[in-house]
């Protein structure tokens, strides 16, 4: 079977596209060949996406190609760049640039992504923060990362990428897992297999919620993260199964959509501005969190 990866930008339709090829061969992943002819622009969020997709179809005794003769120049500068072709066996880099490195994760390991979330995502000075709120972001991030580990039953684990956009101003970072998704895990804790993907996510994202027995009341540790993407006039969005959630300054939208993901996605943009934040009990001379 041969999958042809798109053009990928970040628009929900570009999310649409990546579930389709999800959708492809979910049912008959044998021998996979991804080719890139059709591909002019593969942003973070397709390069987790991509990542994880084959790591799955290898997780079912399947086995992947990649015709690397196909990328465009400047796709297989950013794949190699962000390390994606020399995990997999291809190239070299990675090297420093506008690339949040390419990261698969197969077990969890707090400390080694907390630092990865500090030092190659928030630390490198595209979005001025002070390093008290850097390590509360991170923190709350790695609760999404938690989750994935504890519910989503994944067998290959979390994959995540990301990318600064100067032309845009824009740091983003995409959060990806194969599991059984978030509705999943809250009708089965409700006790209500009716309950929509939108309603879902909504609990799930509420203060106080959490699947776990006798739960820790944590949810998904979003509160800061949400606070501070409306702040800093960025967008938050998270897709699992039809369910979908955008939160930015000027929302918090949950609906259901027609494409189905059964795992999780999480897209984070932050703006990249002259703003210096600051949590509220720090120092209050300046733009505070």
């Amino acid at each position: 079977m041969t999958l042809y990866v798109p053009t990928i930008n970040d628009q929900p339709a570009d999310f649409d596209r990546l579930f389709h090829l999800w959708n492809q061969g979910n049912d008959d992943f044998l021998d996979v060949t991804f080719d890139f002819s059709r591909c002019y622009f593969l942003r973070q969020n397709g390069v987790a996406f991509l990542g994880g997709l084959v790591r799955l179809i290898e997780d079912r005794l399947g086995t992947v190609t990649f015709a690397w003769d196909t990328l465009q120049d400047g796709i297989r500068a950013n794949l190699t760049q962000n390390g994606f072709m020399v995990a997999f066996g291809y190239g070299g880099g990675p090297w420093t640039g506008n690339s949040i490195p390419y990261r698969e994760d197969r077990r969890e390991d707090a400390s080694g992504l907390v630092d990865y979330l500090k030092t190659n995502w928030l630390g490198r000075g595209w979005v001025r923060i002070s390093q008290s709120l850097r390590n509360a972001i991170a923190g709350r991030v790695w609760e999404i990362y938690a989750n994935a580990f504890e519910h989503g039953e994944s067998p290959i684990g979390v994959f995540c990428c990301g990318q600064h956009y100067p032309s845009l101003g824009e740091l983003k970072l995409t959060v990806v897992d194969f599991g059984v998704g978030i509705p999943s895990n809250v009708r089965i804790f409700v006790g209500n297999s009716r309950i929509t993907a939108a309603s879902a996510l909504k609990w799930a994202f509420q203060r106080g919620t959490s699947t776990k027995p006798n739960g820790s009341g944590r949810g998904l540790g979003l509160d800061l993260l949400k606070a501070f993407v409306k702040l800093n006039k960025g967008r938050l969005e998270i897709f699992s199964h039809e369910g979908y959630a955008l939160i930015d300054e000027n929302q918090e939208t949950y609906l259901n959509r027609k494409a189905f993901f059964e795992g999780t996605l999480v897209n984070i943009t932050f703006r990249c501005d002259e703003s210096y934040y600051r949590l509220t009990s720090e120092a209050t001379n300046e733009a505070l969190f």
